[in-house]
């Protein structure tokens, strides 16, 4: 037997399942399909206790805040009621400038998130782990507020995503993350596309 079909039969049931839901996530949250967060909820249940046997307890920790923004993105995404008529949340995008001062925030704090988990947990791969976390919660957020950018943020948290995957031995959900970096990219090319299309579309600071 291909030993690469052996491996997805014997995989953990829990692991499929929660790739499956993760693909539903990213493909319709592509396409602007409120349905994504459901299925993102379903998703971050299964990883969290995933994530916590496997000793990405960082990654673990992060499924839960998933869980309360998909939450929290459901919401946002159903449209405001006007005068009976339901107004999408629109998209937007950030300045050049507000990217540069998230990035350097965030860096300082995952590389004192990592120093933490390093000295203090037995989790593996703490600074990265840390890294891919506190931007992850940042990316989220966007994809909440529907900001054309937080793909480009999901395309360099998912390749780093990848080696870790691969290195703890969770392949299907390291061939999930090289799904996801390229339709990232496709979601960034989507939304950027319709932001420039339309001229409601709002720039925030």
């Amino acid at each position: 037997m291909n030993e690469t079909l052996q491996y997805y039969i014997m995989a953990p049931a829990t692991e499929l399942i929660a790739v499956f839901f993760s693909l539903a996530y990213v493909v319709l949250a592509a396409h602007k399909n409120v349905w994504c967060w459901p299925a993102a909820i379903m998703s971050t249940l299964l990883y969290t206790f995933l994530f916590y046997e496997f000793y990405l307890w960082m990654d673990s920790i992060l499924q839960v805040y998933y869980l309360v923004m998909a939450v929290y993105g459901w919401y946002c995404w159903r449209g405001t009621l006007i005068s009976s008529n339901t107004v999408e949340l629109p998209l937007k995008k950030y300045k050049v400038s507000s990217h540069i001062v998230a990035i350097i925030s965030l860096s300082v704090v995952s590389v004192l998130l990592g120093y933490v988990m390093d000295n203090y947990t037995p989790t593996d791969f703490p600074y990265i782990d840390s890294l891919t976390t506190v931007f992850a919660i940042f990316a989220t957020y966007l994809v909440t507020q529907k900001i054309v950018e937080n793909w480009l943020y999901w395309v360099v948290i998912d390749v780093v995503s990848i080696a870790v995957y691969i290195e703890k031995g969770l392949v299907p959900t390291a061939f999930l993350f090289g799904f996801y970096t390229v339709f990232a990219v496709y979601g960034y090319w989507l939304w950027n596309k319709e932001f420039n299309h339309n001229n409601s579309a709002i720039t925030t600071a």
